[in-house]
């Protein structure tokens, strides 16, 4: 499903330009940039908090600013070509799907202190990514119109 799921999210931004990329239908909306970065950012966390039982360090925190949950209405995520985000995307999926290849299906159902499992936060990725999915399509829709 998280194939699946990606490979959708690439079709719909292919062929974006720099400047649609960072285009905000207004001062309260996020670009689809801004998305994309985020989709990476967010599976970063959950790769910390799944396979390291961590959080994200400062370091890791400085390279995803403007991308993390909360941080998205800053606007720092601008000025990049497609190919850095289609890069950032395949990246941290390959590392997600080498992870999950180490570990068994009892992990998944493996609770953590705040009462989840490691499906259910694999999951919120996915879900997380077929919403901003949506976004973008609305955002697209703002200017082809």
């Amino acid at each position: 499903m998280m194939s699946i799921t990606r490979s959708l999210t690439i079709q719909e931004v292919q062929g974006l330009g720099v400047a649609q990329l960072d285009f905000n239908v207004d001062d309260k909306s996020n670009s689809i940039g801004t998305l994309l970065k985020h989709m990476a950012a967010l599976e970063t966390w959950y790769q910390a908090i799944t396979f390291e039982n961590r959080d994200l360090n400062e370091e890791e925190r400085e390279v995803w600013k403007g991308a993390l949950t909360g941080e998205l209405y800053l606007k720092l995520v601008k000025g990049n070509e497609l190919h850095y985000y289609l890069e950032l995307l395949e990246n941290t999926r390959l590392r997600t799907i080498r992870e999950l290849k180490k570990r068994d299906d009892d992990w998944l159902y493996l609770k953590s202190s705040s009462g989840s499992n490691n499906y259910f936060k694999w999951f919120h990725v996915m879900e997380d990514e077929i919403s901003h999915k949506g976004q973008i399509k609305w955002i697209k829709r703002r200017f082809t119109s």
